[in-house]
């Protein structure tokens, strides 16, 4: 071990870490616990309400005592709160809803990634925005802008863009979930259908949840599980993204990022021990919302470092683009699980 290494996990090395991170970690968490009694009380999106407090709270990343504890919530504690959503992840319950269902979901997620670049570069928003707006859109919303964020080279518009992504995803799937369940409706869906529409086409997990259950409980159990399909597709996107990255990263001579960053790993490992039953099951409800507690402390943390200003400049090709791949996503499904005969 060297000299630097053993000071980092001496005792010295530990308390000198937290005195540094500390002051900004615990401004983001106080803002991620407001942003949840706003949601727990007056129904706004807990996720968004973070992102709007931590924006409001900008100046404190701009020097100070804050800004390292903001820099290390918004990188460490986002990839630590992404790991964790493995959890939820079971290939058994998965399997239930049939090979048919299964590929649709995947279909849908793959194909509204390239959608989204594709669209992205006739936009002139470039290839990087694509993804990342694509992958929100089709994996898990705003969690899955985070953990997309965390892998994709870094430039001057990269955070402007990850704020940008997760305020769309976010009220696209306020939205949608208001407006879906009347669609599901007026088609006259089964509750199955209504489940696998829901579940294939909301951006956010909460908001799945949400519209699922205003149906039926069969409505929101389909949903839910529909749902996870699409959170299981963050691993291999991410992994993927990596390798892509890593080897354009060879061919510019440029720092190579891992082949598989550890968060990936462990959303892994955490998803593969829950299938094979490993997780107490008393244990897999704290574990899911320590995830959401992280997610929502980083994603205040992130909103520490934006300026609004600099959102509002995203221009309207961005929001032509997200809204684009909504509609995509949502024909889709609803096409496809026409097709299939529910």
């Amino acid at each position: 071990m060297t000299g630097t290494a053993a000071l980092r996990f001496s005792p010295q090395g530990i308390s000198r870490f937290v005195q540094t991170n500390f002051r900004g970690f615990l401004v983001a968490a106080v803002l991620a616990a407001a942003a949840k009694f706003l949601s727990e009380h007056y129904g706004a999106p807990a996720m968004l309400m973070a992102l709007l407090l931590g924006i409001a709270m900008n100046f404190l990343s701009e020097g100070g005592v804050c800004k390292p504890g903001i820099e290390f919530t918004a990188r460490t504690v986002l990839r630590f709160g992404v790991a964790l959503l493995g959890v939820r992840i079971s290939v058994e319950t998965m399997l239930d809803l049939g090979p048919h269902l299964i590929g649709l979901v995947i279909a849908g997620v793959i194909l509204t990634i390239l959608f989204g670049i594709v669209v992205a570069r006739l936009l002139g928003r470039g290839t990087r925005f694509g993804v990342l707006t694509g992958g929100s859109v089709a994996i898990c919303g705003a969690s899955a802008a985070m953990a997309i964020a965390a892998v994709l080279p870094k430039n001057d518009e990269s955070e402007r863009n990850l704020i940008f992504t997760v305020i769309g995803v976010t009220v696209l799937s306020t939205l949608a979930m208001i407006i879906y369940p009347v669609l599901a409706g007026m088609f006259q869906f089964s509750p199955e259908q209504s489940g696998v529409f829901l579940g294939g086409t909301i951006h956010d997990v909460a908001q799945v949840v949400g519209a699922g259950y205003s149906i039926s409980e069969d409505t929101g159990d389909v949903a839910t599980l529909v749902k996870l399909i699409r959170v299981a597709m963050l691993a291999p996107v991410v992994l993927v993204i990596s390798l892509i990255v890593r080897r354009q990263g060879a061919q510019t001579k440029g720092k190579r990022p891992p082949i598989l960053p550890l968060f990936v790993v462990g959303f892994l490992i955490l998803g593969a021990l829950n299938s094979l039953g490993l997780v107490p099951a008393a244990l897999i409800p704290v574990l899911s919302g320590l995830s959401q507690w992280a997610l929502l402390i980083a994603i205040a943390a992130v909103g520490m470092k934006t300026a609004l200003k600099n959102v509002f400049e995203i221009g309207t090709q961005a929001i032509v683009l997200i809204v684009a791949e909504t509609v995509f996503i949502a024909l889709f499904v609803m096409g496809g699980m026409l097709a299939l005969g529910g």
